[in-house]
């Protein structure tokens, strides 16, 4: 996003737009690209939604309901992953996929992933959000937040181009409660956070996907940008601390029940543990209407300078 200009989806829209290709390991291939990020290595969520994009194009009938994936080794930016899709089974109820991500001749990311054609009449239930959340337009966006008093704290290691990469250029609207910790830990040093999230723009078609198969894609790719964050916050480290690092090492993902993407979201995090380098957390996304659409758990590497 540079001066003057709306910030878009774009960026998911681009990360999720496979390209065939011929298998060299497995049954299926596609190739996709790391989208441009302020940091060395490419973003984590890159990689979930093209691996999830890549299994959902080789089943047919079923939905997505689960992924279970490793990140091996840091993956480069703006750069092609050949995603090898390997046809585990094909149930008249359920189907299983693994998809390996590959780049510069080495695996760098895995993932199993599960399809469910679903059972019409099953019993249902809903988790509930938290109570008490303000609603999104009663908060500052990252682009307001970070322009505004938070512009004045120290900026640690924040640059020009990661300021602008938070205010805007995540393809998602992300809106803290209590505050970011971009700069500083704002608010109590509390494990749980909430965050709401909604697309910059109207998502569009994406190739190969269908409409649904792409609001799934789109959670799998915003689930990963803040969910360390509630871990960070209970520790008091922010992103922007000299000597801060993280990297994602493993993730699972259920997606309980359709819901459009063309509103808001509240991520309702809480961090679970912190020890000997790594920091668990795990995540809920609610509609606005309250209705509990998918579940996120996260681990990964949190060091931190002393």
């Amino acid at each position: 996003m540079t001066a003057g200009t709306e910030p878009t989806s774009a960026l998911f829209a681009a990360a999720v737009t496979l390209k065939p290709a011929e298998p060299e390991h497995y049954d299926r291939a596609f190739t996709a690209t790391t989208q441009p990020c302020p940091w060395p290595k490419a973003y984590g969520g890159d990689m979930v939604a093209q691996a999830a994009a890549a299994a959902m194009r080789s089943v047919e009938g079923k939905t997505l309901h689960s992924t279970h994936s490793y990140f091996l080794r840091p993956v480069d930016i703006g750069a092609e992953v050949r995603y090898e899709v390997e046809l585990l089974r094909d149930g008249r109820g359920y189907a299983t996929r693994q998809v390996r991500g590959f780049q510069n001749g080495k695996p760098v990311y895995v993932c199993l992933a599960n399809f469910a054609a679903g059972e019409p009449g099953s019993a249902t239930y809903s988790a509930e959000p938290p109570a008490g959340v303000p609603a999104p337009e009663e908060l500052p966006s990252s682009a307001s937040y970070l322009s505004g008093t938070a512009s004045e704290a120290p900026r640690g290691t924040m640059t020009d181009a990661s300021r602008e990469y938070w205010s805007g250029g995540r393809s998602f609207d992300m809106r803290h409660v209590p505050g970011p910790v971009y700069l500083t830990v704002e608010g109590e040093r509390s494990p749980q956070q909430a965050v709401w999230v909604r697309p910059f723009g109207k998502l569009g078609s994406v190739d190969g996907l269908t409409d649904a198969q792409r609001d799934l894609a789109a959670l799998a790719y915003v689930c990963d940008y803040t969910i360390l964050e509630p871990v960070l916050r209970v520790l008091g480290l922010a992103w922007a601390r000299p000597g801060l690092v993280t990297a994602s090492l493993d993730h699972a993902m259920w997606f309980h029940r359709p819901g459009p993407l063309d509103g808001w979201l509240l991520y309702a995090q809480e961090a679970v543990a912190a020890e000997s380098g790594r920091g668990l957390a795990a995540g809920r996304f609610f509609t606005a209407g309250g209705v509990h659409l998918a579940t996120v758990v996260q681990e990964g590497l949190i060091r931190a300078a002393s």
